[in-house]
């Protein structure tokens, strides 16, 4: 395949060229010859990776399966997903591990990387068995959902961790202080009677992971940062030179809290959307580089499972199909990011972070590519998302960002009908 004529995403910026794409790789870049996908007013991205979905599957396919969400991610540019293991039975073992990598095989779309739990069934007492999931296909270690509530447990996972080549991914929260809140602590919380969850139980939790990192000298992530002194606490950190890195959600910067105001359960998420304070930090922490990676936190639910009241709702935003649409209107053209930062945040950071191929174009990569009409402007309507999650906050509004065409290993898997 030759595409042609396309603005391409280069780590230094874009550049209007030719690829050429011959078993699955980027071949040749440039000028070429002979006829191809015409792109012509259309911009060419490193396929996109997502360090942060839930798939649901295995024990929860009325939410979400791996067919659905590969279908959810492809049509959102996304090459590579890392699926969340707080499946049913909890992916604490190489036998979850190999079904969801073969599982995932036989869908044929995305490719899907699984995260293995830290801790047996999630119940944070025993190590799971790290190194018999790492020869599995785990990419990494998380108990999303919760944290480890004993430091010392959490020490020994990062070693035990690092000894197979794994980084784990913290869920920051003290359940004691967030002691059922279920929203941001402040003043929607108090006008809407919502208990409040304040910054400060994300935040210790972050600052212990900084702790640990810095005083093992060993990486850890920090998952979906919401809070503007969680920013600062990773600011500081790599300022001292700890291996911490972080990421963040299209929600947190894109939001505040003002939109519990209307008591729509699809606002509903963990940690909550907080003030515009934060929303702000979250910002200027991913242009400053405190903040890596954008991802999903991609968490579909039926519709039961939302249709109740604020309180009793599940948490969680199906994000796939919306990601890219919402960064690239609000970093981009909102001038916080370029479009090869963006790349760096949705592609490259995520496969740096994770030592996963492709997250870049260059001759010899991974021919994973995601093709875009950054000036077509569209509606998000959740009655058109392929995922069985139809849960988001942000129906009716406006980006810019079409997907268009997504390859990956150099073949269309979506094309925009």
């Amino acid at each position: 395949m030759i595409i042609k004529n396309a603005d391409v995403v280069f780590a230094d910026g874009v550049k209007k060229t030719d690829l050429r794409i011959e078993n699955g790789v980027i071949a040749e870049i440039g000028k070429l010859a002979g006829e191809g996908l015409d792109c012509t007013g259309l911009t060419v991205f490193p396929g996109l990776i997502d360090m942060h979905v839930h798939l649901r599957e295995p024990g929860f396919e009325k939410k979400e399966n791996i067919e659905s969400g590969s279908r959810a991610a492809v049509k959102g540019g996304f090459t590579q997903v890392c699926c969340m293991p707080n499946t049913k039975p909890v992916t604490d073992n190489k036998v979850v591990v190999s079904y969801i990598v073969n599982r995932a095989k036989e869908v044929g779309l995305c490719k899907v990387r699984p995260i293995g739990a830290i801790t047996e069934g999630q119940e944070g007492k025993n190590l799971a068995a790290i190194g018999a999931m790492k020869a599995a296909g785990a990419v990494a270690l998380s108990e999303d959902g919760k944290t480890v509530v004993s430091t010392g447990l959490m020490a020994n996972a990062m070693m035990y961790a690092a000894d197979f080549g794994l980084k784990c991914l913290c869920h920051c929260e003290d359940s004691s202080l967030v002691d059922g809140g279920v929203v941001n602590e402040g003043y929607y919380a108090t006008l809407t009677g919502l208990k409040g969850s304040i910054r400060a139980a994300e935040d210790i939790i972050i600052a212990r992971e900084i702790c640990l990192a810095e005083s093992l000298s060993l990486p850890v992530h920090i998952c979906h940062v919401s809070t503007y002194s969680g920013v600062q606490l990773i600011r500081e950190a790599k300022a001292r030179g700890v291996q911490v890195t972080a990421e963040t959600c299209p929600h947190y910067f894109t939001l505040t809290d003002e939109v519990i105001a209307s008591f729509d359960t699809n606002t509903k998420v963990n940690p909550p959307i907080r003030a515009e304070k934060d929303r702000l930090a979250v910002i200027e922490g991913l242009r400053d580089g405190t903040l890596d990676c954008i991802v999903t936190d991609h968490a579909p639910h039926h519709e039961d499972d939302k249709n109740v009241e604020y309180a009793l709702a599940a948490f969680g935003i199906s994000g796939l199909e919306t990601s890219f649409a919402l960064s690239y209107t609000q970093l981009v053209r909102g001038g916080a990011l370029t479009p090869s930062e963006l790349a760096c945040k949705m592609s490259a950071n995520p496969a740096r972070i994770l030592g996963l191929e492709g997250g870049a174009i260059a001759v010899g990569a991974p021919a994973d590519l995601m093709v875009a009409d950054l000036n077509e402007k569209w509606t998000i309507d959740p009655a058109d998302f392929v995922s069985k999650g139809k849960n988001t906050p942000f129906a009716g509004r406006e980006v810019y960002g079409r997907v268009k065409y997504t390859l990956v290993d150099g073949e269309i898997k979506y094309r925009e009908a």
